[in-house]
């Protein structure tokens, strides 16, 4: 298997010819992608018809889908209506990737609401164990749950932190944001030797199986020094955003993994997309 790529959303060359999302699985394919991500991100509103019908399109295009699931998503919010929330927002996101034939829900993790971090993580923790019985309760047992890591310093979401809510089940596979890891150590996290180490510790986490098919999102991102992340870029962007998506590219074909990675690039995702497919072919043909 070979790692996939494609846009988180309708890229602005998408939306400047075409109106529905319907036709973004047959154009992603013609493009040169082989996935794409849909957006709930401000909340499930797709019909079951139209997801039937972009499942329908994207499994003729053999393009591969995935959901993210609302932005508003707080696992670590220990009160319970918070919890009765989250866990209502997930199954929704999981009946709409369902229906659309994706295997993949993307969610944010939380925010630490001036907690610890340990605080958050374990209430985290018995949130993300609530919200897999009621997946389990509600006939999603065959659904992957993707926690992802973030970008803002006041967010619960570091590598370390996924990868601990990932142990709970080996249902959960991370989404790992390499942009917002970027921007969380305010710009340290990038290059070879520290993508490769975050590589390795994931495989040490969670073993070869799930590591290799790891979820990514990538871009480029701006950060403050106070807050972390700021905004998405894209790669044409001037301005020293980062990080360089070369190393992780290198990284992926050199290991043989086959990670399904979504461009977050904003308005130039398709495009971004392509440009990190093309590196990592370059990388697999040396």
């Amino acid at each position: 298997m070979a790692a996939k790529f494609g846009p988180a959303g309708n890229s602005d060359s998408f939306s400047a010819a075409h109106k529905s999302s319907l036709d973004a699985p047959g154009w992603i394919r013609d493009f040169g992608l082989d996935c794409y991500e849909y957006q709930c991100g401000k909340g499930v509103r797709v019909s079951r018809e139209t997801a039937v019908a972009l499942g329908e399109r994207a499994r003729e295009a053999d393009i591969a889908l995935s959901l993210h699931a609302p932005y508003f998503i707080n696992l670590a919010n220990p009160a319970p209506e918070s919890l009765t929330k989250t866990t209502g927002y997930i199954l929704a996101a999981c009946e709409a990737a369902d229906w659309m034939g994706a295997r993949r829900v993307v969610v944010h993790t939380g925010a630490l609401m001036k907690r610890t971090r340990q605080e958050a993580l374990d209430i985290a923790k018995a949130g993300m164990t609530a919200v897999l019985k009621s997946c389990d309760d509600a006939g999603f047992t065959h659904m992957t749950l993707c926690p992802e890591t973030m970008g803002k310093l006041n967010q619960l979401g570091d590598l370390e932190e996924v990868l601990e809510l990932c142990t709970l089940d080996e249902r959960l596979i991370p989404c790992v944001d390499f942009g917002h890891l970027y921007a969380r150590s305010l710009g340290a996290d990038e290059g070879l030797e520290v993508t490769e180490r975050m590589l390795t510790r994931m495989e040490e986490v969670l073993g070869l199986e799930r590591a290799q098919v790891f979820h990514s999102h990538f871009s480029r991102i701006e950060f403050t020094p106070n807050g972390g992340e700021k905004c998405h870029r894209t790669f044409a962007d001037n301005g020293g955003f980062g990080p360089n998506p070369a190393p992780l590219m290198e990284l992926v074909a050199k290991r043989g993994w086959s990670p399904t990675v979504i461009c977050e690039s904003a308005g130039t995702q398709a495009e971004d997309a392509l440009t990190m497919k093309t590196l990592y072919q370059q990388y697999l043909s040396i």
